[in-house]
């Protein structure tokens, strides 16, 4: 039990009983989260193929690339338009006005699926000064294309 002083001249001891149970009520809602939340936090490991941890299968063959996988296909989604890299070879489409050449990107899109048909990936990058509707407006010319695997890269191109 709990004492406090009445202030005065007497100096009255008054007994007054602190009502412990919203405290406890309390403490066992955080404990009781504590133990359920502690349950999810685990340290992982990502598993990898041939790890260090992991024995090394020299039976199974190693993975097949994709077609055309050592052809890099890129588009630059620039301030200034569009600009195209399909391996050595690089293609600009500026802006005509302030008017992005998205038929002229479609255009050379094609032609690359035409001289490589089995390719299916490429590589988009977009400026950050770009509003975010101009990557989706590219990502649907990538698609149509017939570039469904889509890569963003981060950064100023």
């Amino acid at each position: 039990m709990a004492e406090i002083e009445a202030g005065g001249s007497k100096g009255r001891r008054v007994n007054v009983e602190l009502n412990l149970v919203p405290f406890i009520d309390l403490m066992s809602v955080l404990i009781t989260f504590l133990l359920l939340s502690a349950v999810w936090v685990q340290i992982n490991m990502i598993q990898m193929g041939t790890s260090f941890y992991s024995q090394r299968d020299d039976q199974s063959p190693p993975p097949v690339p994709p077609p055309f996988s050592e052809i890099v296909l890129k588009v630059d989604v620039k301030q200034a338009g569009y600009v195209l890299t399909i391996g050595k070879q690089i293609i600009s489409l500026p802006n005509q006005g302030e008017i992005f050449d998205d038929v002229g990107l479609m255009a050379q899109l094609q032609k690359a699926k035409q001289l490589y048909p089995g390719k299916m990936d490429g590589v988009l990058a977009v400026g950050d000064e770009l509003p975010y509707e101009r990557m989706v407006f590219a990502m649907d010319i990538m698609l149509k294309s017939g570039f469904p695997t889509i890569s963003l890269a981060t950064g100023n191109p």
